[in-house]
């Protein structure tokens, strides 16, 4: 369960978004929100987790920042659509694990594997918010722009109708 905490809007460079923000009781989330998505099925959704390396430090070493990129310009095109944003660094590992597994990502290993090396789940993310929330902004159905399946069956198991799915590659 989600609590709506405050809202307002905000201003990109693709586009305006009403910004939603969420406390599950645990940790804050957000939503943002393009265009009259109420009662509306098919709406883009993208379900993104932070990602400090990416969007704070501009790393070249994930694909984070892009995806953003390319959920928000398809949203934009699309004229309406949500992404959701959880605090679920380092696949729900934190940021240290993220650290910590870096060399082994390094050597070329995925990053899955590099996070279980140095003793972390693989991904230990928890969409159940990103339902709450969509469930709170009364959103019929949802296409997903999305490369990660966990997110969709989290989504569907949570009584949230996932009738498509979009990648989110470069």
């Amino acid at each position: 369960m989600v609590v709506k905490l405050a809202e307002g809007s905000l201003k990109t460079k693709y586009g305006e978004y009403h910004e939603i923000l969420f406390y599950d009781g645990q940790k804050e989330s957000f939503a943002l929100v393009m265009g009259d998505i109420e009662d509306e099925e098919g709406i883009l959704c993208r379900v993104h987790s932070s990602c400090i390396f990416g969007h704070h430090f501009n790393s070249i070493e994930c694909d984070c920042r892009e995806q953003m990129e390319i959920a928000q310009q398809l949203i934009q095109k699309e004229g309406k659509g949500v992404v959701i944003w959880l605090e679920q660094e380092g696949k729900g590992n934190g940021h240290y694990a993220l650290l910590k597994s870096a060399v082994y990502k390094r050597q070329g290993i995925a990053q899955a594997e590099a996070y279980e090396a140095v003793g972390f789940q693989k991904d230990a993310r928890d969409f159940r918010a990103a339902a709450d929330i969509l469930k709170e902004l009364n959103v019929k159905s949802v296409r997903m722009l999305t490369n990660n399946q966990k997110k969709v069956e989290t989504l569907t198991q949570h009584g949230i109708h996932v009738v498509g799915i979009k990648p989110t590659t470069l």
